[in-house]
């Protein structure tokens, strides 16, 4: 699937306004559907088995449907014979809460808060260092053992 890229404008004070003639205006080529796991991966930071633990851990949370949604569910109607295996939309859901969870809690509650920012919220590992108190590029190491832990929950090698 072809990623979608986006070019933002941006300046180096901030945003410019109209008749503004203080700076040179600069582009920028921004990849929105990259995102810090894969990031870190494509710069050979993550391995495969890393990488493969926190796209499970992170299609168990969008399935689980724990991040943020609207009020008004706009859901499609169920189509017979769809690889659902049977199940119901609810238990679906929740069979991927039960694996979020089981992930989280073998990777334990101290590593859990990386594995959350930056798998599940996209958060960038330096604003997740910072977040959490941590010294500047200490979250790399510690990510990578958070995954190790979930890679051996999902029995992945």
């Amino acid at each position: 699937m072809p990623q979608k890229l986006v070019e933002r404008e941006l300046t180096q004070e901030g945003p410019r306004r109209a008749g503004d003639a203080r700076g040179k205006r600069r582009t920028v080529t921004v990849n929105i559907a990259e995102s810090p796991l894969s990031w870190l991966h494509a710069r050979g930071h993550l391995s495969d088995r890393h990488f493969d633990a926190g796209e499970r851990l992170r299609m168990d949370f969008e399935r689980a449907q724990l991040g943020a949604s609207i009020t008004m569910r706009w859901d499609p109607v169920r189509v017979k014979g769809s690889s659902d295996l049977g199940l119901t939309r609810t238990e679906r859901q929740i069979a991927a809460k039960a694996r979020f969870d089981g992930a989280l809690a073998e990777a334990g509650s101290g590593l859990a808060d990386i594995l959350w920012r930056v798998v599940c919220a996209g958060e960038a590992l330096p604003h997740a260092e910072k977040h959490l108190g941590w010294p500047t590029r200490s979250g790399k190491l510690v990510l990578k053992l958070a995954l190790d832990r979930v890679a051996d929950f999902y029995r992945i090698r």
